[in-house]
């Protein structure tokens, strides 16, 4: 009966997640005749909803701690900060581009906002393998009990290779939304998803494990090579 509910609750979420970013897309758009949003849309909820098969079937208690996610959800002041000005700039990057939309602000090419939409797919698709390494990835700043460092996979490459891969579409979703624009506000929300992994690291070195020995084996935290 509980794990019934748990695909019911995330059934759910999934439903109003969609209908709340339809609302942001198309009432600022001023028409539902926003080919872009309906693309954008529709990767988005087909991407959760097959993420949600996957963990429904794999790794259902990953599902449940995903779920819990958000500003209200974070124990730490720092992060409920962090998480409502992310929360924030998550609506700008759908109310700007669909204002772009309404009145013309910039122009992009359909092979450049295909590039975008790919760029979204990609994203997901990274997270999906992050989940696949490692159950702990919980949606909030936290040490869960009997949790482990994670080196192997895409943590042998980068220290945060959740954020890298939700950065990818971040980034994705303007340019999939068809909006020069709303670039901004998606290079706004960098120096915030910086400040997030900075103040997890600072958790995750005092209170798990063997973490700073990893830290010396992978210094990258987003990008090989480079960060």
């Amino acid at each position: 009966m509980l794990l019934d509910n748990l695909g019911a609750r995330a059934t759910f979420a999934i439903i109003i997640l969609a209908v709340v970013m339809g609302l942001l897309l198309f009432i600022p758009a001023g028409s539902i005749h926003y080919r872009e949003g309906w693309v954008y849309l529709a990767i988005f909820t087909g991407a959760s909803v097959i993420t949600t098969i996957y963990l429904m079937i794999t790794d259902r208690a990953l599902l449940a701690r995903r779920m819990r996610g958000g500003p209200t959800a974070e124990t730490r002041p720092v992060q409920q900060l962090i998480m409502l000005i992310v929360s924030i700039g998550f609506v700008a990057l759908l109310v700007v581009p669909a204002l772009d939309h309404r009145f013309r602000w910039s122009r992009m090419p359909p092979a450049v906002i295909a590039v975008g939409d790919l760029m979204v797919v990609t994203g997901f698709f990274l997270i999906v393998l992050v989940y696949r390494e490692n159950t702990f990835t919980s949606a909030t700043v936290e040490i869960a009990v009997g949790q482990k460092v994670i080196s192997s996979g895409p943590y042998a490459l980068v220290r945060h290779p959740m954020y890298a891969s939700a950065s990818l579409y971040l980034l994705g979703t303007p340019i999939a939304l068809g909006s020069y624009w709303a670039l901004l506000p998606a290079a706004a929300m960098i120096p915030f998803l910086i400040w997030r992994i900075f103040d997890e690291e600072r958790l995750l070195v005092t209170q798990l494990p063997g973490y700073a020995e990893y830290q010396k084996r992978v210094p990258y935290r987003l990008l090989p090579f480079v960060w």
